[in-house]
């Protein structure tokens, strides 16, 4: 079983949002529809501060809250742990967004729909790992994108060396984090 993941190096993040302008363009989303927001931090005092630009999507979350919540089963988690939202079956209610800590949930204008990321595992490369234009277009590389159980992938290799976690705690999320 392949579980797919993401890793986010936001020290080498610039929070230039290519990242985020590419995936709208990929996923045929309008200006004001985004599954990629950037949480942007100060710490410190003068002359001594540090900025953070923390790219934040869908986490993936094993025991998703957005899709217990889901009245009609229309948000589900797969196999290989990637949370998906069945268009057809989603009412527009709302509830997986009031449910999310990540605020990883967007309004279909055209539809009433609820979307997030999707980390593109419906369009998969010729090794089989999901076409993220997210990490193809990122100027600084610091997002990745491949197998996390598999030990010898490149990202779950720098997962490892790089000490990454996920913002939510919990080990079996998608989206890791060096921080």
């Amino acid at each position: 079983m392949t579980r797919y993941g993401m890793l986010i190096n936001a020290k080498d993040c610039i929070g230039c949002y290519t990242c985020r302008v590419s995936c709208q363009r990929q996923n045929d989303l309008v200006p004001t529809e985004a599954f990629i927001r950037f949480l942007d931090s100060e710490s410190g005092a003068y002359p001594r501060v540090k900025t953070e630009v923390l790219p934040v999507q869908c986490m993936h979350c094993k025991d998703a809250p957005c899709a217990k919540a889901c009245p009609t089963g229309a948000t589900y988690v797969t196999d290989g742990g990637i949370v998906r939202v069945d268009q057809g079956k989603c009412i527009g209610c709302k509830y997986c967004m009031a449910v999310c800590p990540y605020g990883a949930r967007v309004v279909n204008e055209s539809t009433g729909t609820v979307d997030k990321c999707r980390l593109c595992a419906a369009d998969l490369t010729e090794n089989g790992t999901p076409n993220c234009s997210c990490v193809s277009a990122c100027l600084t590389g610091c997002r990745m994108v491949g197998d996390l159980d598999d030990p010898e992938s490149e990202i779950a290799k720098a997962v490892l060396d790089l000490n990454a976690r996920p913002l939510t705690g919990d080990p079996n999320a998608a989206i890791y984090y060096v921080r």
